[in-house]
């Protein structure tokens, strides 16, 4: 696969529909039809190809009718089943402030007060009292809790939070 962190993915392709091309799109996105779709990624044996659209209906949330630029015959449409539809990070609708959950850290850079960096969150667990972050840090995983004791503040723009760890939390990770 291309470098898929730079493409997200909406969804996949279920079938072709008619003569001319035309396919059924399953979304698996959402806020989907938010995104101006202008241009689309297909994963073709391993590689992003770029394809213009030239229509998108929407069905109902989870499917649509999709029509792609140069695929206009059922046997070039067929090519493109059960292949993989990506759009490029940069469409990807921003999440209003309020919609913003702290689920949403995931894929943001946790910076600490004392430490500076400590990485890209790589995954949110979720326990029945709190979520939990994990990030790499100088080669090892580490987990801190995510509450408004550890929060100091988050720029959902620039996709960076900041903590501050309980003294001694990093050292618990890093003596092993």
């Amino acid at each position: 696969m291309s470098n898929t962190t730079e493409h997200f993915k909406i969804g996949t392709i279920l079938k072709t529909k008619g003569l001319k091309g035309e396919m059924v799109f399953y979304v698996d996105f959402e806020d989907t039809e938010k995104i101006k779709l202008t241009s689309v990624f297909i994963d073709v044996a391993g590689k992003l190809v770029p394809y213009f659209v030239s229509s998108i209906k929407y069905l109902q949330k989870s499917q649509a009718y999709l029509q792609l630029e140069d695929i206009d015959t059922v046997e070039k449409a067929s090519v493109l089943v059960k292949k993989d539809v990506y759009v490029s990070n940069k469409q990807k609708p921003k999440k209003k402030k309020e919609e913003f959950t702290l689920k949403d850290l995931k894929g943001f850079l946790a910076v600490d007060e004392t430490h500076g960096e400590l990485g890209e969150v790589t995954d949110i667990m979720e326990y029945p009292q709190q979520l939990i972050a994990a990030v790499q840090f100088k080669g090892k995983e580490v987990l801190f809790p995510l509450n408004v004791e550890i929060i100091k503040g988050i720029d959902v723009e620039g996709e960076e939070f900041y903590v501050d760890l309980p003294e001694g939390l990093l050292d618990i990770y890093l003596e092993s």
